[in-house]
């Protein structure tokens, strides 16, 4: 008892914060809205209780990480049909400047931006449904704090491929060349140098597998045939296929620009994974059970995790000495349990705050198919 009213006591801020931020300020009075509403901060809220009581972080983050995603795609899709009667956009949705602003678009419109001081993007700059100038706040604020975090507690795509990867108990493709880590830094520069010599997102128009769930440009011609067939293939092979086979989140940690853009931002977030030599029993562990080839014996050695960690804690929690452990940067060893609760309250909050509104309005849609039929 003096365990759980300690935890209790330890998570009491996050519950105030989370339910301030979830409910908006006012607690719905819709039955359908407030049963939504209720769902997500008792889910969120108890699983973050869940990590701090028991001590593990990955199984309790994954939970809300992976059925925050099934629930974007619900929340998205309902919103598409509703605002435009399907999830292909048309030429004035284009034009009014109506496209929602993905993250993965700062990878394409920084450059231009410098340069030309033009957005190459069509979305709002303030208003409407994911208005660029708020995501790009948003995306500001996850660099100087949880840094390549978001892949791990923030992005509403990444618990697609996490989740395929969850479901069998061992891979079948036991042996993966770490060298791959690194292909989303070509990625990057190809998408990069593309978007701002062609002045159009590259990887939004071609390469982007999360078009099979969210938007896409309708099929009218050769070429968006072409962009179709393309973003289905990456999808079914980098978010479903192989995670499973390889249970590793491969379009995570093989594909996307965002995330090697965000392995930078590691450099200036305070926190990090650590691992300590003297504890380490060579076990390997954190090496074979790291979702994104991020720990490798080169950094058993240099006692740190690798630049495209993504915070999940996957290494802490299967680590028999707790040798690896989250860590601030800049404070002594002895603050490890400290350091722990701070850095899981920074990754939780913008878990929350981020994505608690999908996980609600995934859960609205849902209840509203069961009681009327419709989505909508």
């Amino acid at each position: 008892m003096k365990k759980i009213a300690l935890t209790i006591l330890t998570a009491l801020p996050a519950f105030l914060l989370t339910f301030i931020f979830m409910s908006r300020g006012q607690v719905p009075q819709n039955g359908i809205k407030l049963a939504a509403f209720a769902t997500g901060f008792i889910f969120f809220n108890s699983m973050f209780f869940m990590m701090l009581y028991t001590g593990k972080t990955d199984r309790y983050r994954s939970a809300v990480y992976i059925t925050t995603a099934v629930f974007f795609v619900i929340s998205f899709i309902s919103h598409m049909f509703e605002a435009r009667g399907s999830m292909s956009f048309t030429d004035d949705t284009l034009f009014n400047c109506e496209i929602p602003f993905c993250h993965i678009v700062t990878t394409m419109a920084l450059i231009p931006y410098a340069f030309t001081k033009t957005i190459i993007f069509p979305g709002s700059l303030l208003e409407g449904y994911a208005a660029i100038g708020s995501m790009i706040v948003i995306w500001l604020l996850a660099c100087f704090t949880i840094g390549r975090g978001w892949c791990g507690w923030g992005c509403f795509f990444g618990g697609l491929d996490e989740g395929f990867s969850k479901i069998l108990k061992k891979p079948v493709i036991k042996e993966i060349s770490p060298k791959w880590k690194y292909a989303p830094f070509l990625v990057l520069l190809f998408v990069a140098v593309t978007s701002a010599y062609f002045l159009q997102p590259t990887y939004c128009s071609w390469l982007c597998p999360f078009k099979t769930v969210t938007e896409y440009e309708p099929i009218t011609d050769t070429a968006s045939l072409v962009k179709t067939i393309i973003f289905l293939s990456i999808f079914i092979a980098l978010v479903i296929i192989f995670p499973l086979m390889t249970k590793k989140r491969t379009q995570c940690s093989f594909f996307c620009p965002f995330g090697a853009m965000q392995s930078a931002t590691n450099y200036i977030s305070p926190f990090a994974i650590k691992i300590d030599a003297a504890k380490c029993v060579n076990c390997k562990l954190c090496i074979k059970s790291c979702p994104t080839l991020s720990i490798s014996e080169s950094n058993l050695k240099s006692g740190a995790a690798g630049i495209t960690c993504v915070r999940c804690g996957k290494c802490v929690d299967v680590c028999p000495k707790g040798a690896a452990a989250y860590h601030i940067k800049g404070v002594g060893d002895n603050f490890d349990g400290a350091s722990r609760v701070l850095a899981l309250y920074a990754f939780f909050l913008f878990m929350a705050i981020f994505l608690g509104g999908d996980f609600i309005g995934g859960v609205e849609r849902l209840l509203k198919f069961i009681t009327t039929g419709s989505f909508i």
